[in-house]
């Protein structure tokens, strides 16, 4: 146990913190309650047996020093087939607090206000560019011979998944495309803008839309990027910020 990263141990109390919400938060779906805690229990124990692995050749470090990124998309699944099947979500609060910040609703009027193609495809794309910036920026540095900056890298990112999960689990918010009628005008018809809204729709967790994972995941990779290579992060902080 003295051997755990601080990957580990963050990816412990984590999978400690979600099997506690689970107990919580018991749901009613039976498929729930078969999937949630075998997955965290894994992630438990992957994460002490990663010790071990790093001293099992470059494979194995490599697997120790990025499997909870490469889980990251079942971790986040599993929240929203929680919240799903609970069906309470907080949307009202976070509508009043946006409507009190903004004076209106953003993500319903923004498009409508400004629907201009050659915007959306640049939103658009710096929105998808977010599985880029997630994998480029420690795979980047893996490959560059940054080892302890891939390593601090993914840390760092887990720990924004990671808390952006936390909150998920007691603070479930659908989001926006769940409440309001899409926009239907010509900055929705581009090829980019329907191509974003099919995945969204095959690949979205219900009530994981506030804190923003997509962003924070995104803000910390590429500044972490830039903090080992200035080049590679010279390209990914301008997609986050995007």
């Amino acid at each position: 146990m003295r051997e755990l990263s601080s990957l580990d141990r963050w990816t412990i109390l984590y999978a400690v913190f979600a099997q506690l919400s689970f107990l919580w938060r018991w749901p009613a779906s039976a498929a729930v309650a078969s999937h949630f805690p075998v997955v965290h229990a894994g992630l438990v124990g992957l994460a002490i047996m990663a010790p071990r692995l790093r001293r099992h050749g470059p494979l194995g470090e490599f697997w120790a020093s990025f499997y909870p990124l490469i889980l990251v998309l079942a971790l986040y699944t599993e929240i929203g087939l929680l919240n799903r099947a609970l069906g309470f979500s907080r949307d009202p609060t976070v509508q009043a607090w946006e409507a009190a910040l903004f004076g209106g609703q953003p993500s319903r009027d923004w498009i409508r206000a400004w629907p201009w193609p050659w915007l959306s495809w640049l939103l658009h794309l710096g929105y998808l560019s977010y599985y880029l910036i997630l994998s480029a920026s420690p795979l980047g540095l893996w490959f560059l011979g940054q080892r302890a900056g891939a390593r601090d890298t993914v840390c760092l990112i887990m720990v924004g998944f990671y808390l952006c999960y936390a909150v998920f689990l007691i603070f479930p918010v659908a989001g926006p495309r769940y409440l309001f009628p899409q926009a239907e005008n010509p900055a929705t018809a581009i090829p980019v803008a329907t191509f974003t809204q099919k995945l969204l729709n095959s690949r979205a967790a219900w009530g994981t839309a506030f804190p923003s994972s997509h962003v924070a995941a995104s803000l910390v990779a590429s500044l972490t990027a830039w903090r080992f290579s200035r080049p590679l992060g010279a390209v990914l902080v301008p997609l986050s910020v995007l």
